[in-house]
């Protein structure tokens, strides 16, 4: 049987078992140093240059962006709780809760954040008094290290162990990462749907994400160029390397063209109907993504698409697609700087379009509307199978927690069973502790028969018994 190497997971848990005791002070200092280890200028610009020319996926200056904005926002979440002790008390119903460490989690992390993604998860994870073990996409491993490095140095700065915080060592083989999981106290996997899915099978606790592949509605009473600027923002964003971009846009009629000169005016290149098929013949191989187009720059991609040359100066490129037909290739996630648009009666037959995108691909994950109509995100809201809806808000940076919405920071968005998932909301730092309940009396609360079965008898009557 494979044994994790180098006693890494016997220095977590020595590292751990001293920390399982720190104070709330202690903790919010370590927290504040993993940040400060990605957020400082020098080095969210070194570990993204790393990162892109490492994997080849998105843009160093997004990259630099991403790093900064979700380690602040993730910390302005943490400072804020308290993760140490009693966190909740009811003295209504006598309940006081202590939050208590995990133990050693494992991290599981994706090439496309090979950066960002394992200082949130740290953070988390200490926030939580527990070590973390990170196993990177073995492709992003340099990267990952890296990060990994300046996290150990900054925790060693102010005197807390470094073993805190890990890296698989290489080579990061599924076989190594089995055996991580297997022997951790909680696994948490953000990347491929294989991934997640071999987390479930490892016999340990584990949450994992689901598959992105966001539809939002243009109605015929949005603010189009308001519309089209946030859709463009966060399709463009890192290259589309976000399961939160958006993959599909869905006009009203009413709107239709208007909508779809708006989105060219924000920057995108509307594609003929031959340049479409190519697109199609170029971007899939044998039903899978070309690798070698996901998240590249729009320039690359006109190019190998052979788009006209007016394409060339374009920030990304909508495809027109049938609806109903949500098997067709374009309504799935791309990866890439593609955006399928499709074209719908009426709110209501939009609405439909989008479960039929989510019923092929991303169910549970996220939808969006631009309306200028509140009661609409409501019925979308109601309508829908996912976890979030976002109302007039760019996805890639709403979704995973913003400054002007609620939603907790995260590089790792829960789905529901919908998604094959245990969490049906944004990965915080709850799921990273257990939960003792100190249970104490209460004046009895016991009501009548009558109270409860009351009305039940004065619709149906007692019956008869069996």
């Amino acid at each position: 049987m494979y044994v994790v190497p180098n006693d890494t997971l016997a220095r977590a848990r020595a590292a751990q078992a001293g920390f399982a005791t720190a104070t709330q002070a202690t903790v919010d200092e370590a927290v504040t140093a993993l940040a400060w280890s990605l957020y400082q200028p020098a080095h969210a610009r070194e570990l993204a240059e790393l990162a892109v020319a490492e994997t080849g996926l998105g843009n160093v200056a997004d990259k630099i962006v991403k790093k900064q904005r979700k380690t602040f926002g993730t910390l302005r979440d943490l400072l804020r709780v308290r993760s140490v002790g009693v966190i909740e008390a009811d003295p209504a119903l006598g309940i006081v809760k202590y939050a208590k460490p995990v133990g050693v989690v494992a991290a599981l992390t994706p090439a496309t954040n090979p950066g960002a993604t394992p200082v949130n998860k740290a953070m988390m994870a200490v926030k939580g008094r527990n070590a973390i073990l990170i196993a990177p996409s073995p492709g992003a491993w340099r990267t990952t290290a890296r990060a990994v490095e300046l996290m150990r140095a900054e925790l060693g700065r102010i005197g807390l162990p470094a073993d805190l915080v890990q890296v698989l060592p290489q080579p990061v083989t599924r076989e190594a990462t089995a055996a991580l999981m297997r022997d951790a106290d909680l696994v948490v996997v953000t990347g491929s749907q294989a991934n997640v899915r071999q987390a479930y099978a490892s016999g340990t606790p584990a949450i994992g994400v689901g598959a992105g592949n966001v539809p939002v509605i243009i109605d015929e009473t949005a603010d189009l160029d308001a519309a089209a600027a946030r859709i463009a923002a966060s399709k463009c964003f890192d290259n589309a390397t976000s399961c939160s971009s958006e993959n599909a846009v869905i006009v009203v009629d009413a709107v239709y063209e208007a909508a779809l000169e708006a989105l060219r005016r924000a920057g995108a290149y509307r594609a003929s109907a031959e340049e479409a098929a190519r697109i199609e013949a170029t971007l899939w191989r044998e039903g899978r993504l070309d690798r070698s187009l996901v998240a590249r720059d729009a320039a690359v991609l006109a190019e190998r698409f052979g788009l006209a040359p007016q394409a060339r100066a374009a920030r990304f490129f909508m495809v027109e697609t049938a609806g109903g037909r949500p098997a067709y290739p374009f309504a799935g996630e791309k990866l890439s700087l593609v955006l399928a648009v499709y074209r719908a009666a009426d709110f209501n037959a939009a609405v439909g379009q989008a479960r039929a995108i989510l019923d092929f691909q991303g169910k549970g994950h996220s939808a969006g509307l631009h309306t200028r109509r509140p009661e609409r995100g409501h019925a979308l809201a109601e309508a829908l199978e996912v976890v979030r809806v976002l109302v007039n808000q760019a996805h890639s940076f709403g979704n995973g927690g913003g400054f002007d919405n609620g939603l907790n920071f995260t590089l790792s968005m829960g789905c529901g069973t919908w998604g094959g998932n245990s969490i049906s909301e944004n990965l915080n730092w709850r799921h990273f502790v257990n939960i003792t309940h100190l249970v104490t009396p209460i004046a009895e609360d016991r009501p009548s028969e009558e109270a409860l079965f009351g009305a039940y008898w004065g619709q149906h009557g007692t019956g008869a018994s069996p």
